[in-house]
């Protein structure tokens, strides 16, 4: 299939790699050098378009992609609070759109294994307490990550005296505490814990390197060759 390339750094270079591993073709490559190059004509040569920016150009890119009547699979963080418009958009064009805060099959499993420990711990909230920490290299541009985000929106919906979360060290109880580092060449951790006076219970995990990613943006713009609606990695993966 043909792919459109909407950020060429470290992520959409090795999305590229695996592309063209499997056969696909790279028709467009937008970088910062070349934005004037997104356009509607553009977009059209390719099957799906594939968008890892940034938080201030994601929304606009993915309007765009949406407006040339393309699939588009985006992986950039931080712009959620204009979720609820950009789906709106995407229905009222009758787009097709994929959001994942990531792509990695393993942190997509991880997700499922995170929902169902919270899900099992609903009924010891009063002896352990739950928190996050995730370590990300230092040009991680949002904090916390969106896949950390993605962590702590599910915990909340089961560990009901946890109301809300804050990237800090808190020591409200009702507060569940994400705790961001930064530190190189660290492409991503993930650790959630509960600790009791008696025991501690953890699930970690651990990117060696950016290919899962990548490789799950790929397998994410196979899926969505062709179809209309929102989507997200649980469909892709049939979870």
């Amino acid at each position: 299939m043909k792919l459109a390339l909407i950020g060429y750094g470290k992520m959409g270079k090795a999305i590229e790699e695996i592309a063209l591993q499997k056969g696909h073709e790279i028709v467009l490559a937008i970088s910062t050098e070349n934005v004037e190059d997104l356009t509607t004509e553009n977009l059209q040569q390719a099957d799906a378009a594939i968008e890892f920016t940034n938080p201030h150009s994601a929304v606009e890119n993915v309007k765009k992609c949406i407006d040339a009547g393309v699939p588009v699979i985006c992986g950039s963080t931080g712009w959620l609070a204009e979720w609820d418009q950009v789906q709106a958009y995407c229905k009222e064009k009758n787009g097709a759109l994929l959001y994942a805060s990531n792509f990695s099959i393993g942190v997509n499993l991880f997700f499922e294994l995170n929902s169902y420990l919270a899900k099992l711990m609903e009924h010891h909230q009063d002896t352990y307490d739950v928190s996050l920490e995730e370590i990300h290299h230092t040009q991680k541009k949002d904090a916390p990550s969106g896949t950390a985000i993605t962590l702590a929106e599910q915990v909340l919906q089961h560990i009901t005296g946890k109301k809300q979360w804050v990237n800090h060290i808190s020591d409200n109880a009702a507060e569940l505490e994400i705790i961001s580092e930064r530190i190189d060449p660290a492409p991503g951790t993930h650790k959630i814990k509960y600790h009791s006076a008696i025991d501690d219970i953890e699930i970690i995990h651990t990117a060696h390197n950016r290919k899962g990613f990548a490789g799950g943006a790929v397998l994410a713009a196979e899926f969505m060759k062709g179809k209309k609606g929102i989507y997200s990695m649980k469909e892709v993966l049939g979870l």
